[in-house]
């Protein structure tokens, strides 16, 4: 048995089925169902039972999920381990979206460097599927993100909600999606309430799947589009777009989910600073 089998294993849980599961490891379905095959033979038992629902764990497979979880947080830390450098006495890893890294955890980094230089820092983005995922197989002690999903052994906990304004280069641009509008897709909960407020809405030239890129784009080719209140403020008050008066806003809450298991003093000292600093985030909002 090697770690990608214990690694495909853990992610058709996450996922759900095989199918899935494939695409996200970015490998063949038929590549995961020979994974899963040698291990079931090398485990000599049934791990799942596949119906057209998914993928379903049996009592041994539930039973070597915690065994797999721990091979493969064993391994991942090995190799953090190995590669500190001298006088660091310990690491984490936290991962974001890209949004939720500007204006907040690029503020958190020097706060927690600060407060203890002994600690190496692996800082990674993605988005939610694949943070849960890191989460669930222990690469990632924390991730910060707007739809977490429940998972057995992860804490999550609300940090603060995010007002998404509709900005644009244009002061005078309509108070909906209109020409040269970018959606950029914040997760399901944006998608139904963006939706719901605007029916007639069919659709927009360009979609962006990171905040980030989408702002650049507006900034650039002109535009507008629906961007954190935080992250826009600056590019507001520098008179490149306009807050557009009017429009409706949306709030998203942003969360932090970390390993229940971890319970040692880095973590809790990295999640404090992390709610201080959402504390301070909630009273500096426009």
């Amino acid at each position: 048995m090697d770690t990608e089998q214990a690694r495909t294993f853990l992610t058709i849980i996450a996922s759900g089925n095989f199918v899935a599961a494939a695409d996200r490891l970015h490998v063949s379905q038929s590549t995961v169902s020979a994974r899963i095959q040698a291990l079931e033979d090398f485990l000599r038992c049934r791990l799942f039972v596949r119906n057209k629902a998914g993928a379903t764990l049996t009592p041994a497979g539930r039973r070597f999920q915690r065994h797999a979880t721990s091979l493969v947080q064993t391994v991942e830390h090995a190799r953090q381990d190995i590669g500190l450098p001298g006088g660091v006495l310990g690491n984490i890893v936290i991962g974001a979206r890209i949004g939720l890294w500007e204006h907040f955890l690029l503020r958190w980094l020097p706060l927690m460097q600060s407060s203890r230089p002994d600690l190496s820092i692996r800082a990674e983005s993605a988005l939610e599927p694949e943070l849960i995922q890191g989460l669930i197989e222990r690469r990632i002690d924390i991730g910060i993100m707007y739809t977490p999903q429940n998972r057995p052994g992860l804490r999550i906990e609300e940090l603060f909600e995010d007002r998404l304004i509709l900005v644009s280069t244009d002061p005078h641009g309509p108070s909906e999606p209109g020409p040269g509008y970018v959606y950029v897709d914040w997760g399901p909960e944006f998608y139904n309430r963006h939706s719901a407020l605007f029916p007639d809405f069919k659709g927009a030239l360009l979609t962006a799947n990171i905040g980030w890129l989408g702002l650049q784009y507006v900034l650039a080719e002109g535009g507008s589009g629906y961007f954190p209140a935080r992250v826009v403020r600056s590019q507001i008050a520098a008179g490149h777009v306009h807050a557009i008066s009017g429009a409706p806003e949306f709030l998203m809450p942003a969360y932090v989910a970390s390993v229940r298991e971890r319970e040692d003093a880095t973590l809790a000292q990295a999640l404090t600073l992390l709610h201080a600093l959402a504390a301070a985030t909630k009273s500096d909002a426009i």
